[in-house]
C-alpha cells in the first residue's frame, strides 16, 4: 500500500486543509505480514469519516485499516472534517461541499480511483457515521454503499439535547447548526424517507456496541430504514464508544463490501 499524506487547499473551505489517502499496491513477495492486492485500472474506494474529536490522521493511528484495505484492493481517502458534523456550518464553514463534491472530484481526478457508483463508498464513526449515512442517503446516485459505526444517528435529538447544556459541545452545536437546529437536509430519518421513495438507495451497514451511549439511536434509526424497505445490514455486540469495537467493526465492513457483489472492481475480492 502506499500512505500519503495530502495537503492543499479547499476552495470551499477557502483555507488549506489536509486528508490522508491509502492506495493499493499488488505485491507478490518480501512485504512481511501483508497481502497486498490492485485491480487493473481504476480502483475501488472508500470515503472513510472520522469522529467528533479527531482529525484525518485517526483511523491509521488507532486501527489496521491500512492493512484491512490493503488485502481489499480499496483505495481509501480520509479527509479533516474538523468540529462540523460535515454540514456547512451556521458560521459559514462548508464542510459538507467539502466531502460530498469538492473532495471526491479531487480525489478523480489525482488518484487512479473508479469514478463508477458500484465502486465508491462511504463509512465513519460516530460523527463520520451519520457523515457517511447522509453522504449515500443525501447522494445514492453517487455511493453504492455506505457505513456507520457507532454513528449519530437521529441528529435532532442530540440537538435537543444540547440545549439543555452550557458546555463547550453545546455552544459547537449552536455555531454549526444555527438557532432553529438541523432541518431536513440534514435529518437521517427525513433523507431516509425520502431515498425510499426514489427508488434508489444505497445498501446500508449500521452497527452500534450495546453499552454506547448512541445504541438506542441507532436501533431507532435501523427499525425505520428497515419499514421502508431500505437495504440495511444490522450488527450489534457488547461494546461501547471505543477503538477496540472500531477496529473489529471496519474490519467487518470491509468484508460486508466485498461480498456485496457484482460490482465492478471490488466484485472478487476477499
Amino acid at each position: 500500500m502506499a500512505l500519503l499524506d495530502v495537503n492543499f487547499f479547499s476552495e470551499a473551505l477557502g483555507l488549506s486543509t489536509a486528508m490522508k489517502v491509502i492506495l493499493p499496491q499488488a505485491t507478490s513477495t518480501g512485504q512481511v505480514g501483508m497481502q497486498g492486492r490492485a485491480p487493473d485500472g481504476r480502483c475501488p474506494v472508500l470515503y472513510l469519516l472520522h469522529g467528533w474529536s479527531d482529525d484525518e490522521t485517526i483511523w491509521t493511528r488507532r486501527t489496521s485499516i491500512e492493512r484491512y484495505a490493503s488485502e481489499a484492493g480499496l483505495a481509501v481517502v480520509m479527509p479533516r472534517g474538523g468540529l462540523s458534523y460535515y454540514q456547512n456550518t451556521a458560521g459559514g464553514m462548508a464542510y459538507w461541499t467539502l466531502v460530498s463534491e469538492e473532495i471526491p472530484a479531487l480525489c478523480e481526478r489525482w488518484f487512479p480511483i473508479t469514478t463508477a457508483r458500484e465502486g465508491t463508498f462511504a463509512a465513519g464513526l460516530s460523527m463520520g457515521g451519520y457523515g457517511a449515512l447522509r453522504l449515500g442517503l443525501s447522494r445514492p446516485e453517487k455511493f453504492r454503499a455506505v457505513a456507520s459505526l457507532s454513528g449519530v444517528t437521529d441528529l435532532r435529538t442530540r440537538w435537543t439535547a444540547s440545549r439543555t447544556t452550557r458546555d463547550a459541545d453545546a455552544k459547537l452545536m449552536a455555531t454549526i447548526f444555527g438557532a432553529d437546529g438541523p432541518g431536513p437536509a440534514s435529518d437521517l430519518f427525513s433523507l431516509a424517507e425520502a431515498v425510499a421513495a426514489s427508488g434508489r438507495s444505497p445498501s446500508i451497514h449500521l452497527s452500534c456496541g450495546t453499552e454506547d451511549f448512541f445504541y438506542a439511536d441507532n436501533v431507532r434509526f435501523r427499525d425505520h430504514a428497515r419499514a421502508l424497505g431500505l437495504d440495511l445490514e444490522y450488527a450489534e455486540s457488547r461494546g461501547s464508544h471505543e477503538w477496540g469495537f472500531w477496529d473489529q467493526g471496519i474490519r467487518s465492513v470491509l468484508d460486508w463490501l466485498c461480498a456485496l457483489g457484482p460490482q465492478g472492481e471490488v466484485a472478487g475480492a476477499p
